[in-house]
């Protein structure tokens, strides 16, 4: 099992940034990739960002790309989302979740945390 809890979601204003936090706990955190995923309100889980569990690959998502930034310390089982330039349109609950590769598929992954609300005004 792996427990996944964000933090640093809030209420910032459109070209702000936000630093989203996913502590994980358990199984050795290294062997998993980490994907960040939002969803907002009547709107499908869709992916945000990948790193794989060594931080040598990443992935985004083209609405993100070149405005956020997913990085990972494995001594500290921490996953960063680093959000900057933010648009009213990146409002959402954004969930980090770990899989065993680098999948793009929310399906695809073993664990979940609860989330953490990004609220961004116009």
């Amino acid at each position: 099992q792996v427990q996944l809890v964000e933090s640093g979601g809030g209420l910032v204003q459109a070209g702000g940034s936000l630093r989203l936090s996913c502590a994980a706990s358990g199984r050795t955190f290294s062997n998993y990739a980490m994907g960040w995923f939002r969803q907002a309100p009547g709107k499908e889980r869709e992916f945000v960002a990948v790193i794989s569990g060594s931080g040598s690959r990443t992935a985004y998502a083209d609405s993100v790309k070149g405005r956020f930034t997913i990085s990972r310390d494995n001594a500290k089982n921490t996953v960063i989302l680093q959000m900057n330039s933010l648009k009213p349109e990146d409002t959402a609950d954004y969930h980090c979740a770990a899989a065993r590769n680098t999948y793009l598929q929310p399906s695809d992954y073993d664990y979940w945390g609860q989330g953490t609300q990004v609220t961004v005004s116009s």
